[in-house]
């Protein structure tokens, strides 16, 4: 089985139409909202069914997933954590990748739009979908482990 490159023109077909929910903690409203729009940019070029759901931060995301994760056929966790004074940047962004990674190894295929960044400037130009539009670079990595998902079953 070959890797694909999944640019923007090069997006998978899939044999039915998928259900994707963006799982956001909007602390940062501006930011989320354009990694939501990145994401959603590529959602519609493949006409997927698209819900968003809120929590109140990063730590809560895997369990969101979790407790969501027959509903859907995939997921974009969604926040920006901003390097701060004190130690919870750093426990904010283990944490939550860790729990992201724990679901991914029980097959639940999520595509990880998380900024961990050093100050506001970087978070905006990474989510701005015509920068360097992560919210987008999420969705095509888990429309690619949705597709090795279909292939394998």
């Amino acid at each position: 089985m070959r890797a694909e490159n999944l640019s923007e023109s090069n997006l998978p077909e899939f044999k039915e139409k998928l259900n994707i929910c963006l799982v956001s903690a909007p602390y940062y409203k501006d930011i989320t909202d354009d990694l939501i729009k990145g994401a959603l940019n590529v959602l519609k070029k493949i006409n997927a069914e698209t819900n968003i759901v809120d929590v109140s931060g990063a730590l809560e995301i895997p369990t969101a997933i979790k407790l969501m994760e027959n509903k859907f056929d995939g997921f974009i966790a969604i926040w920006c954590v901003i390097r701060g004074e004190t130690t919870h940047y750093e426990i904010v962004s283990t944490e939550s990748s860790r729990g992201l990674i724990q679901l991914g190894l029980e097959k639940i295929c999520i595509g990880n739009a998380i900024l961990t960044v050093e100050n506001r400037i970087q978070a905006q130009k990474r989510a701005n979908p015509k920068i360097f539009d992560k919210g987008g670079e999420a969705c095509r990595a888990l429309l690619g482990l949705l597709k090795i998902k279909e292939r394998s079953n």
